[in-house]
């Protein structure tokens, strides 16, 4: 743990990772989608590159790389991250208790589009936790890892960057939060962690503190 955020004045929630557990599905869905349009993609390979990444930056790597996916690609995929979250998709552990005893303002901001994450919180029973305090890149210029997607929401929020923490569970996110002012912690225990160094990664792009267990959300800090 590198600085202490002893009363932030409003706190961030990341979405995909944080708040459900939802990498590891999404991932294997882009590798899915993307084999169908003839690009060899692991989901392995999909978490290391696009965790934390909104589908315009998917776009843009594929787009730079030469490897042109068709119109049709973001809607197709998103109908495929629907069914399969409909099947499958679980809040992270002990989150509905950290959440429901909040007493300092709180709010969502995703890379993830806002229809995704209206869904993500419905299935997973949280929605009424943030009611309509959702933020998504779709939102701002650009998405994580610029700022602007943090800075907007603690705007929307009133609140001080100074004053604001964030919890992220990618590199990504971390980044943007530290760009924006504001403290950032990672999180690291969704399912996309299970085999990979998270604590390692995050503590490397500028994390304060990196946890793994939603009922550690207020402790060692």
């Amino acid at each position: 743990m590198r600085s202490n955020l002893v009363k932030p004045d409003l706190i961030i929630f990341d979405c995909d990772g944080v708040l459900v557990d939802s990498e590891v599905l999404s991932c294997a869905c882009l590798s899915e989608a993307l084999g169908e349009c003839g690009i060899e993609l692991t989901a392995d390979a999909a978490l290391e590159l696009f965790v934390g990444r909104s589908m315009a930056a998917i776009l843009q790597y594929y787009a730079a790389d030469r490897r042109l996916v068709p119109e049709s690609f973001p809607t197709a995929m998103k109908g495929r991250v629907f069914r399969r979250f409909r099947q499958s998709l679980r809040p992270i552990s002990d989150v509905h208790t950290v959440v429901s005893q909040l007493t300092i303002p709180f709010c969502v901001a995703s890379s993830s589009d806002l229809d995704r994450v209206s869904l993500s919180l419905e299935l997973t029973g949280l929605a009424a936790h943030f009611g309509d305090r959702l933020y998504t890149s779709q939102m701002v210029p650009r998405g994580k890892p610029a700022p602007d997607l943090f800075l907007h929401a603690a705007a929307q929020m009133q609140a001080n960057p100074a004053r604001t923490l964030v919890i992220e569970d990618s590199v990504s996110g971390v980044t943007a939060a530290r760009a924006a002012g504001m403290m950032a912690w990672g999180f690291v225990g969704g399912s996309h962690y299970r085999s990979r160094d998270g604590r390692s990664m995050l503590f490397d792009a500028g994390a304060d503190r990196v946890f793994d267990r939603m009922t550690d959300f207020w402790k060692e800090r």
